[in-house]
């Protein structure tokens, strides 16, 4: 498609003017059934037309990194059927690039594809937090955090939208795990809902208005997502103020009609007549306002009337190619690269010695499987890259799944006699394709026994090892400490080969950063004990430590942390200058430091800047991101880095007042290469606000005593018999309700009058 003429679409057709609508108009002239069967699709991948007004049907397919646009009657899974399209690195390793300018480029480029081969909405980004590391979707996904998730998917988001195409934001909410993933309750408190699960769509929708929202399989706490009231319109619509269409995920809607009562407009795929005529009659029960499919059909119209016209533009694959090589290389982190001899074994001198080793380098492992798999337009593998530059000696090492046959052991035994005499090993290694998909979670923590076999076979015999790994979400490492260098690459894409030899080669220098802990064992994973759930619920019983909340709140030493990655140089930085003003909801802070590169050659540094508040009166982590860039330096260059936060970055969920609070106190600033390589910190003085929750009988005595009004209130009935309390009996008193001062014949209030007091003290500080 390399400047190719634009792709005809529905209004190129000759004498077909451009189809606009008046949505307004058009739902004032449906009837009843045909508003109905706008909240459906008409097949697998389009929405239902209304013919008669005027009202085309318009295309939406998978693709968080790829166009997957099915040729005719493919299947919903299947790759050989859908039309060549640029394979993208999957957002494990895109988010891992942490730079959203270039995020938004690869946007950019997914919104031309998705354009020319005229599809007006591309189901995608997912922006799930990666509870844990056996999430089989995680390679769709971008991170353990919710900020970096958030921003990533914004850029994302803006750059495909910017082309004239929408995008489909999921799956919208707690679907963080694949088994039972169409039935099972995520069962999690709204703290840490507020605080983990739902930030990163807040963070996408309020700062870049997808076209729709994909609501998820699982039900929230007892409640399917596609009939979750409180997600699709209470958080959703009424607090984050989205605009536009929530689509269910394909097969996720079990009733329309609670459905759309919850706030859900399209069903997906289609479904029969059997639904739409049950919203019929529903509407005509008085089950069912007619506004609340009015407002379904409406936005299905508006999301039609935004699409047009569909198709056009011209795709340059060549250009595109080149982006996914860039990309590819910019979320590879490198964790490891120690020196042999005096010197890093990378950047590689040369390919002069050089024994590529694994049946990866050949057979590359680029995408995961499920409905995102792309049919790319071309395929870089790595040995074929790295022997464009010279001779390079390769053995495969082992089998896998869909390569070339053979034995296992033979091939170890002929990779560990190579390896004695090469220079420099570098070892191809990663989970196999089988390992990754949706539908399923993964099998292993680990690397596969013959894989791990191969390179402690290949260590024992050479010290300039160098591991390469493909996979789509954190494995155990714990063979690191026997090779010199680790680079990880996850997924990336059709270009991802040819990447990887610009990195090993020093031609591009490493870059990536670990957008999600490498833990040690499953066993000190958050979510273990509490993942994959039984009987139909998965308790998310670790609430709001996540991630690297989890590891560096508890202590646990993981093999690499969140935000981790080296490249050919070092970087210094200043002290952290951090400045308060204003108080409570109105509350920033400004901060500053100054980052040289030290080394000798340029780079790129991910300056990371944390929060801490040791002084909170709940648990909260010991760190948590709240912003990030991405400096790019030459030696010796320095720049000041500048961030401002405000409130929300501050704040915590309450519980008892359901809203964002900010408590007062000193909050200390980090500023570092990873949350645990903080290398400057600033403390600071916030004024915030009162955190007073209603009083009421059953308010403790302590909580009475901390309230402004209710303390004059309690504290005569405490002192009502005049005698003594001693600090172990104050201490239990504090915890009992206020009622049990009357139960115990202690207080000289009934409790009908305890009851005006509290709306007294209540109505008090209003």
């Amino acid at each position: 498609m390399s400047d190719a003429a634009p792709t005809p679409g529905p209004h190129d057709e000759p004498g077909q003017p451009d189809r606009t609508i008046d949505v307004e108009a058009v739902l004032a002239g449906l009837t009843l059934e045909e508003k109905a069967s706008l909240t459906s699709g008409a097949d697998f991948w389009h929405t239902k037309p209304v013919e008669r007004l005027g009202v085309p049907s318009v295309m939406v397919t998978d693709g968080p990194h790829g166009l997957r646009k099915e040729a005719q009657q493919a299947d919903h899974l299947g790759i050989g059927a859908s039309v060549p399209a640029t394979c993208f690195p999957t957002a494990a390793a895109l988010g891992s690039s942490w730079d959203v300018d270039l995020v938004r480029r690869v946007g950019e480029a997914l919104g031309r594809e998705t354009r020319a081969n005229d599809v007006a909405v591309l189901l995608g980004p997912g922006v799930n937090i990666k509870r844990t590391p056996l999430c089989g979707r995680n390679f769709e996904y971008v991170s353990e955090d919710p900020v970096l998730a958030g921003e990533v998917g914004a850029a994302l988001v803006a750059g495909i939208q910017s082309q004239g195409v929408g995008t489909s934001l999921k799956h919208y909410a707690a679907n963080n795990q694949e088994t039972d993933r169409m039935r099972v309750s995520a069962d999690v408190d709204e703290r840490t809902l507020r605080e983990v699960y739902l930030p990163a769509f807040e963070r996408v929708v309020t700062r870049a208005q997808p076209w729709t929202v994909m609501c998820a399989y699982n039900k929230v706490n007892g409640t399917y997502a596609s009939e979750h009231h409180w997600l699709l319109t209470e958080v959703l619509r009424d607090e984050w103020g989205f605009e536009g269409l929530v689509v269910s995920d394909w097969g996720a809607v079990h009733d329309r009609v609670p459905a759309l009562a919850a706030g859900l407009d399209l069903q997906m795929p289609a479904s029969g007549p059997r639904p739409d005529e049950a919203v019929v009659a529903a509407v005509r029960e008085g089950r069912l306002p007619e506004r609340v499919l009015d407002d379904a059909a409406r936005r299905v119209l508006r999301l039609v009337a935004r699409a047009q016209p569909v198709g056009g533009g011209t795709v340059d694959v060549d250009a595109h190619h080149a982006l996914a090589r860039e990309a590819a290389a910019a979320g590879s982190v490198l964790l490891r690269n120690e020196p042999v001899d005096g010197s890093p074994v990378l950047p590689l001198a040369g390919t002069d010695g050089l024994l590529v080793v694994g049946e990866f380098a050949r057979t590359p492992r680029y995408q995961g499987a499920g409905s995102s798999q792309v049919n790319p337009t071309r395929l870089d593998d790595a040995l074929t890259a790295l022997r464009a530059l010279g001779d390079v000696a390769f053995e495969p090492g082992f089998t896998i799944e869909g390569g070339p046959e053979g034995d296992d052991e033979a091939l170890r035994a002929a990779a560990v006699e190579a390896a004695r005499t090469a220079g420099t090993v570098v070892l191809f290694l990663g989970l196999p394709g089988p390992d990754e998909s949706e539908g399923y979670d993964r099998p292993r923590l680990g690397l596969p026994e013959n894989q791990v076999a191969l390179l402690e076979a290949v260590a024992a015999v050479n010290p300039r090892v160098a591991v390469v790994l493909a996979n789509g979400s954190a494995v155990s490492m714990p063979w690191r400490g026997l090779v010199a260098a680790v680079l990880e690459t996850w997924l990336g894409g059709q270009a991802g080969g040819s990447a990887v030899a610009d990195l090993l080669l020093g031609r591009v220098a490493p870059a990536g950063r670990l957008t999600e802990t490498i833990p040690h064992r499953l066993e000190d994973t958050p979510a273990f004990g509490n993942f994959p759930g039984e009987a139909g619920h998965v308790r998310y019983g670790e609430g709001v430590l996540v991630g690297y909340r989890w590891y560096d709140t508890r202590g646990i030493d993981v093999a690499y942390p969140f935000g981790h990655g080296l490249t050919y140089t070092t970087f210094g930085y200043g002290d952290v200058v951090a400045a308060a003003s204003g108080t409570g909801p109105d509350v920033s802070v400004d901060v500053r430091v100054t980052v040289t590169n030290t080394g000798a050659v340029a780079g790129a540094e991910v300056v990371q800047l944390y929060v801490r508040d040791p002084q909170a009166s709940v648990l909260r982590p010991v760190r948590e991101l709240k912003a990030f860039t991405k400096v790019h330096l030459e030696p010796g260059e320095q720049r000041e880095v500048a961030f401002t936060l405000d409130a929300r970055d501050l704040s915590y969920w309450h519980p008892g007042l359901r809203r964002w609070v900010v408590e007062g106190g000193e909050f200390v600033v980090e500023v570092g290469a990873s949350s645990r390589d903080v290398r400057a910190a600033a403390a600071v003085e916030v004024e915030g606000e009162p955190l007073w929750a209603p009083l009421d009988g059953m308010s403790t005595i302590a909580e009475w005593l901390e309230h402004p009004a209710g303390r004059d209130v309690v504290g005569p009935m405490l002192e009502a018999d005049g005698r003594e309390l001693d600090d172990s009996m104050r201490a239990m008193m504090m915890q009992m309700p206020v009622r049990v001062l009357i139960d115990f014949g202690i207080a000289p209030v009934d409790e009908d009058e305890l009851a005006a007091l509290a709306a007294r003290a209540n109505a008090a500080v209003r």
